[in-house]
């Protein structure tokens, strides 16, 4: 990455939060355009691990901009509270529930929290957009 790419990249990084969610992570990231306007970024980053012990991150990103903010919340807000009163807030997955366990399986709940758990310097690794 050259000098001049270096800089562009750090002057486009305005404000960000991270929330975490088991094997996912969700950036939420505000930049900025070439002509000084700010959009959001929206990406998610869900951990694979392979047999072997090492671990791979598959991402998705979704670019907002300022015109869409509106009916994008809007949406979201509908479909949250479809989702809330057709189901409530109780999380029914089986993958959510620590103490779940398959016939057969003779896990704890304390090591299926180490398999999900994201690595604390998680947040230290800069993603090149796609």
């Amino acid at each position: 990455m050259s000098e001049k790419d270096t800089r562009d990249n750090d002057r486009e990084e305005i404000f960000s939060k991270v929330l975490r969610a088991g094997r996912r992570t969700y950036f939420f990231d505000v930049r900025s355009t070439r002509a000084g306007d700010y959009y959001l970024t929206l990406t998610e980053s869900k951990k694979f691990t392979h047999d072997d012990g090492s671990f791979r991150y598959q991402k998705h990103k979704i670019y907002l901009y300022k015109e869409d903010f509106e009916p994008f919340q809007e949406i979201l807000k509908e479909m949250t509270d479809f989702v809330y009163n057709e189901k409530g807030e109780e999380v029914i997955s089986e993958r959510h529930q620590k103490d779940f366990k398959r016939e057969g399986e003779d896990h704890d709940a304390e090591t299926l929290d180490e398999v999900t758990d994201v690595p604390k310097n998680f947040t230290d690794i800069k993603f090149e957009d796609i």
